[in-house]
């Protein structure tokens, strides 16, 4: 029977991985607080593809089914950072009448689809955070206890996106959007730009160790 504690720890490994500030924790309150609750309500439920299925990711390479190698990783780096980039300068270049440019403004669903599956921080921070937690009951674990983890880590998610979702939504929080909206998004878009950068660089690096 698979444990409390276990199970806990693989609860809180999703809470983290949700909540820890990357890309899609900058686009997320830039959006929320820009355009309001509901958006960003719809951002985080597409996120949640991306979530579970690097959190599944994370968990099969943790029990040792997984047998996909990091070529794969180092490929998906570098088309991330390239999305990244794109959105980064999309944002850098934003005028105080472009409503458009807040990240995620015109499909905050899909956006959010698009930066769960593409997020840079998605498996190797999901690996790390699940690692760090689930691992050590790694000898424990079994494929069939899996679906019961995914449903901790999952749990994990949606307590973390409920207090994002409060935060966003706090009227200080608008105010001071509604005043630096658009500086706020142009330093989006330059972390953005950062963290697309690094992405290509780490994928591009690990792809030529390959061939070396």
């Amino acid at each position: 029977m698979i444990s409390l504690s276990l199970l806990f720890a693989t609860f809180l490994a999703g809470f983290i991985y949700t909540i820890a500030p990357g890309p899609a924790f900058l686009a997320l309150f830039t959006l929320g607080a820009a355009k309001g609750r509901r958006p960003g309500a719809w951002f985080m439920t597409g996120h949640l593809v991306g979530d579970v299925t690097w959190s599944v990711a994370a968990l099969a390479a943790i029990v040792g089914v997984s047998q996909v190698g990091p070529m794969l990783f180092d490929i998906l780096g570098i088309c991330c950072g390239v999305y990244l980039i794109y959105l980064g300068v999309r944002a850098i270049t934003t005028h105080k009448d472009g409503k458009a440019a807040v990240i995620g403004a015109d499909r905050p669903l899909l956006n959010g689809v698009l930066f769960g599956l593409t997020n840079p921080k998605s498996y190797p921070v999901a690996f790390a955070t699940f690692g760090a937690l689930v691992a050590p009951y790694g000898s424990a674990i079994t494929w069939g206890e899996t679906p019961a983890l995914i449903a901790s880590a999952f749990l994990g998610f949606v307590a973390a996106d409920l207090i994002l979702f409060v935060a966003i939504g706090l009227t200080p929080v608008r105010r001071f959007f509604a005043r630096y909206g658009v500086w706020v998004t142009r330093i989006v878009g330059v972390a953005f730009v950062g963290f697309g950068a690094k992405s290509l660089f780490d994928g591009a690096r690990g792809l030529v160790s390959a061939r070396g």
